[in-house]
């Protein structure tokens, strides 16, 4: 399977980071293909609501920036993991920049082998998952069909501990 990670921390060592580490490596010993893109190191642009994808474009934004990069794996990708620190109740605002250019990749239809969806979040409390949880379930789950494969929260002393990351381990090993 062509797993697709778009990590929406800009901490490179972050606890987040650690959760696609440590899932990663479970989903390679599975004999999966991960891409992790860091999204805040990359230079993509929020949606303009132009409309040229769904007009002129036929699917391509009009923007030419780090997202083409994202476009081109995402037509491969079989599965997408969402992975944010919740910030203010959400993901990152980097990410939400990346989701909102999805626009141009779901038209007229989700990306041709895109299957499944799963999402990583990490945050200081437990009770912050909320809006992050109800923009997947909706924006991936419902609104492209995916299968929810799952939403995986670390908060306080979870986040980095050898039981979380076993869980994310074992989860990336056990997909088919």
């Amino acid at each position: 399977m062509q797993i697709l990670v778009l990590n929406g921390s800009p901490r490179l060592e972050g606890n987040t980071k650690k959760m696609i580490a440590a899932f990663e490596e479970g989903a390679k010993l599975g004999g999966h293909q991960v891409d992790v893109v860091d999204v805040c190191q990359k230079k993509i642009g929020g949606c303009m609501a132009c409309e040229y994808c769904h007009t002129k474009g036929g699917g391509a934004c009009i923007q030419k920036d780090d997202m083409q990069e994202v476009y081109v794996l995402l037509q491969q990708a079989d599965m997408l993991i969402i992975a944010s620190p919740i910030y203010y109740h959400g993901i990152s605002g980097q990410l939400k920049c990346v989701i909102d250019r999805f626009y141009a990749a779901a038209y007229p239809g989700r990306p041709p082998h895109l299957k499944k969806a799963a999402m990583f979040l990490s945050s200081g409390d437990a009770d912050m998952y909320d809006g992050a949880v109800f923009s997947f379930e909706g924006d991936f789950v419902g609104y492209l069909g995916l299968e929810n494969m799952g939403v995986f929260t670390a908060h306080g002393s979870e986040n980095s501990s050898p039981e979380k990351l076993r869980e994310l381990r074992e989860f990336g090993a056990s997909l088919r």
